[in-house]
């Protein structure tokens, strides 16, 4: 299962970077929750497919179509977690200022769907939320 998992995160990813978010959202379960500590563009937490939905709708609003995630890393923590590493870059809309962040987002998973998704601010914290130190 744990490959499984593997491949859901990151194929929502290669949804995602190719627009097609009908393909990406469907890896969500309905009562999916999203966690977003504070200092990023928006956070707090989000409960509910529509409300993830209408979370990562707005992050790519606020940016031109060039905005992506490069991943760098999908690993199985176990059998149900699955941490993602990786950089997103963007260009503003209105302003046009060009930003880069890292990203680490540990993601839990059952029976085939997304059902949590938390932005930790390092690898190490992501890891150990997940049951493992590095």
């Amino acid at each position: 299962m744990s490959q499984e998992n593997v491949e859901i995160v990151r194929d929502q990813y290669a949804a995602t970077n190719e627009r097609d978010f009908v393909r990406a959202m469907s890896y969500y379960a309905e009562d999916v929750e999203l966690a977003v500590p504070s200092g990023h563009l928006r956070s707090g937490t989000f409960r509910g497919a529509g409300a993830v939905g209408r979370y990562f709708g707005e992050f790519f609003a606020t940016f031109d179509r060039g905005a992506r995630f490069d991943v760098q890393e999908i690993t199985a923590v176990n059998d149900s977690s699955v941490l993602m590493t990786g950089v997103y870059h963007a260009r503003g809309r209105a302003s046009g200022v060009e930003i880069a962040g890292d990203v680490i987002w540990l993601y839990g998973l059952r029976d085939g769907k997304i059902v949590s998704v938390r932005w930790y601010d390092s690898r190490a914290e992501a890891l150990k939320a997940g049951g493992l130190e590095e």
